[in-house]
């Protein structure tokens, strides 16, 4: 991602993906989001950026192709 200058990241992508990834299988709101992630609004907003920019579309279709290969046996040298 573009960084814009200032503070660096407080966070781990890799951990707001995975609180992403919890209210997506769960189905819960933001707010009710465990205390074992990042804080809501922090994740929301990583969220609103990714999706702002497609990274979520990206995301999606980079693990689902993985899912793809996975099911006809088709081992990826590279990881994406």
């Amino acid at each position: 991602m573009q960084g814009r200058g200032g503070q660096p990241e407080a966070y781990c992508h890799r951990a707001m993906l995975d609180a992403v990834r919890y209210l997506v299988d769960n189905g819960t709101k933001w707010r009710a989001m465990p205390s074992d992630f990042p804080p809501w609004d922090r994740v929301y907003s990583f969220f609103r950026r990714w999706r702002d920019q497609d990274l979520v579309t990206e995301f999606h279709d980079r693990l689902r192709g993985r899912s793809v290969k996975r099911r006809a046996g088709i081992r990826s040298r590279a990881r994406a």
